[in-house]
């Protein structure tokens, strides 16, 4: 009987010993085959404390313990205002724990949000650095890690879009200013073609130079200059070449000159860019493309012609991450992220609607602005950026809408409480967009969305009980409500002043909307005040006001002289009346002026 038990004993050992074996003989393949699929997570702490590092490696398994108590400890920094410290801990966690999708969030929403508003405001790049710093971290380390983690997407969509696109910080438009110009170099003319082209270029150096045109561009390009002999290089340097040419020979820059219109350069242009966007900015051709299919505008003059999205706009990125997230988020099931998530996209369209369209003006001369304070001269520069609205952007944003609203209501995402929500949306977009087309003078536009307002929603009495006129004019009063002297004083003048500056820009639609608006504004104001006994809360004559606001806009340091000679010109040319009312005002305010110097 024992020896009995001892053979089956001696057999189990041995049947253990050779499953082990076998099992050990698979290690280096599991090994080899997590590192191709990018699930390793054992590197290690950069600049940790020694106990920490050896925790980290002692504990084995248990690490997890440890990343518990970090991140306990990075949210009491984060409390307690000690961002930077936060920030090291943060890191740390992402090392150890990668596929821990809310320490990637965390980590980057301390960067773009906490530490970019300690460094002062009059240190512009300096906030800029911390917030791209925020960015880059999702777009190259967090989503990489996590493919499938909307929340990370909808984190970078929403950076873009709040942090660079809206005007929470005291510097948006510096972030704004640089984000255009680091996109602008590679958008070529910018048109829907393009980004067709972008999307059809070769993914890699080999490919594109197999195009015997294009190898000839380069191999001159490379016996010019020793700059470009290097291929790991070739890219980057070329892209340099076209905007810092002094950087190079000047034999490098006259072979791109040579070859200036030809088929190999365009093409080895449009490859360099398309390269550019794919492993620097992480932005796939093939998918701005369709982007441009879904949400770009038609040609108002051309209804065949197909345009494209301003990707110099951070709300154009946060549309490409977060539909780029719900693409890799499952199909099945309502969540609030994904709700969240288009969310994203359907603001995003809607701020490109009210302020998509960007001017970028020369920066002012120093001898400008040698006369206004410090602060002001500091933010001259964030200052040149200009957004304004598009107004061909309705029929996308309202398309946007229509299709979330389709999607939460039917199938495994319908949700009563998002449909309710979106409902409310809905209608405030329709109501927000019929008065800016009634303040653009686009009347039978905003009676076509009236139309809509009083089918969709027949028994609310704003609609129902009121003409289209009606109710834009009684919106206007709704959002002026409670007005005082000083909001009043400054709405007015700086709808005039705007109004001016598109003017000058041949804005012409904008410009009248603004001023139209701006004398709204100004009727209801004096009507609301004409019973008071003394005038120290009514207004000056509109003709005052309309001059005021063509002095604040003359004297702005800020924008450039040839826009202030482009307005002075269109007005006594194109409304000499205007131009006559405004002389005449000028003179009369000298003439008082000089009166009460006497």
């Amino acid at each position: 009987m024992r020896l009995r038990n001892f053979i089956i004993c001696s057999g189990c050992i041995l049947v253990a010993a050779l499953l082990f074996w076998a099992a050990s003989s698979r290690l280096d393949y599991i090994n080899s085959a997590r590192k191709e699929m990018n699930l390793i997570t054992d590197e290690p702490l950069e600049n940790a404390p020694p106990s920490l590092a050896f925790a980290t490696v002692a504990m084995g398994a248990f690490r997890g313990l440890v990343v518990d108590i970090l991140w306990i400890r990075a949210d009491q920094l984060k409390d307690q205002g000690q961002f930077f410290d936060a920030k090291q801990l943060a890191e740390w966690i992402t090392v150890l724990q990668p596929r821990l999708a809310s320490v990637w969030d965390f980590h980057a929403w301390n960067m773009a949000y906490n530490i970019s508003v300690a460094m002062p405001a009059t240190q512009p790049q300096d906030r800029w650095r911390w917030v791209r710093n925020g960015y880059e971290l999702l777009r190259d380390k967090g989503i990489p890690k996590n493919q499938r983690s909307i929340v990370l997407y909808r984190s970078l969509a929403w950076i873009f879009q709040h942090k660079i696109g809206a005007v929470s910080d005291d510097v948006h438009r510096y972030y704004k200013l640089q984000l255009a110009n680091e996109m602008q170099p590679l958008l070529g003319d910018a048109s829907y073609e393009y980004f067709q082209a972008l999307a059809q270029a070769p993914r890699e150096l080999e490919q594109a130079l197999a195009k015997p045109e294009v190898a000839k561009f380069i191999a001159d390009l490379k016996s010019a200059d020793d700059s470009f002999v290097d291929e790991k290089t070739l890219i980057d340097n070329y892209l340099s070449l076209q905007q810092r040419p002094a950087n190079f020979s000047k034999d490098a820059f006259s072979v791109v000159d040579r070859y200036r219109g030809t088929e190999g350069l365009v093409a080895f242009d449009i490859f360099a860019k398309a390269y550019h966007l794919r492993n620097i900015w992480k932005l796939e051709p093939k998918t701005m493309a369709e982007l441009n299919n879904s949400y770009a505008p038609i040609d108002p003059q051309d209804p065949n012609k197909h345009l494209a999205l301003d990707w110099r706009s951070a709300e154009v990125h946060a549309i490409y991450w977060a539909t780029k997230g719900l693409e890799m988020a499952s199909k099945k099931n309502f969540s609030i992220d994904k709700l969240n998530t288009d969310r994203i996209v359907f603001h995003s369209l809607q701020n490109l609607y009210s302020r998509g369209k960007m001017i970028i003006y020369p920066p002012p001369p120093l001898q400008d602005i040698e006369n206004i304070s410090a602060e002001r001269a500091a933010m001259a520069e964030q200052d040149r950026v200009f957004l304004f609205p598009d107004l061909r952007m309705f029929a996308p944003y309202k398309a946007a809408m229509t299709v979330m609203m389709d999607k939460y209501s039917t199938g495994d995402n319908r949700d009563r409480r998002a449909i309710a929500s979106l409902n409310i949306t809905y209608r405030n977009m329709l109501k927000n967009a019929l008065l800016m087309f009634y303040q653009a003078g686009h009347k039978a536009h905003a009676q076509k969305i009236f139309a809509e307002l009083k089918e969709r929603f027949p028994d609310r009495a704003e609609f129902k009980n009121s003409t289209m006129i009606e109710f834009a004019r009684k919106r206007l009063r709704e959002e002026l409500a409670g007005i005082g002297i000083h909001d009043a004083r400054e709405i007015i003048i700086m709808m005039l002043n705007e109004a001016y500056l598109r003017y000058a820009l041949h804005d012409d639609d904008e410009s009248f909307g603004r001023e139209k608006m701006a004398q709204e504004v100004y009727r209801k104001y004096q009507k609301s005040f004409n019973d008071e006994a003394v005038d120290r809360v009514t207004l000056p004559s509109f003709g005052i006001m309309r001059y005021i606001g063509l002095m604040a806009f003359l004297n702005d340091p800020i924008y450039p002289n040839y826009l202030k000679k482009n307005l002075l010109g269109r007005i006594n040319l194109e409304r000499p009346e205007l131009y006559e009312k405004l002389r005449t005002q000028h003179e009369k305010i000298m003439e008082e002026s000089a009166k009460q110097k006497q």
